[in-house]
């Protein structure tokens, strides 16, 4: 039984897309890692990835941190006390469970990571300098329905 022109043109473009995306991803783990060696030599993107997630989401437990990473508990806290000893993460009571804490960036922390994304920004702002902003608005668009699995 052969696969129908539609379908084959379909898959044909899904392997096109899902070949670009291993490509952006290469670039982003290359990215990531220098952003985390700048802000702090010997970091790993694993950590560094940590970090950036507890920025995103300002303050947060280490249960939801540890599902919205998909991580053990026990590595990920591992890796937040390396975070707090480097100055980047703090905890504080969660006034909702005496239990657990409250993971969030310092100020020290929003600060270095500011700067060692600085290079990376730059680098992003120039390969989309000649873009439009509506297409840049619309692969974000496009991105974030693949993400979730809705149709743009």
């Amino acid at each position: 039984m052969t696969e129908s022109p539609d379908l084959e043109a379909r898959t044909r473009a899904v392997r096109a897309l899902e070949s670009e995306v291993g490509e952006l991803i290469n670039q982003f783990r290359r990215v990531l890692a220098a952003n985390a060696e700048r802000l702090s030599p010997g970091l790993l993107p694993g950590a560094y990835k940590v970090f950036t997630t507890i920025v995103r989401k300002e303050s947060v437990t280490i249960s939801t941190l540890a599902d919205s990473l998909m991580m053990d508990k026990g590595q990920l806290s591992r890796t937040v006390r390396e975070l707090e000893h480097l100055g980047l993460v703090q905890r504080a009571p969660d006034p909702e469970d005496g239990r657990s804490s409250l993971l969030s960036p310092t100020a020290e922390g929003l600060e270095r990571l500011a700067a060692a994304r600085h290079p990376s920004d730059s680098s992003l702002l120039t390969a989309l300098n000649e873009w439009p902003i509506e297409e840049i608005d619309d692969l974000a668009r496009l991105l974030r329905a693949l993400s979730a699995g809705t149709v743009p």
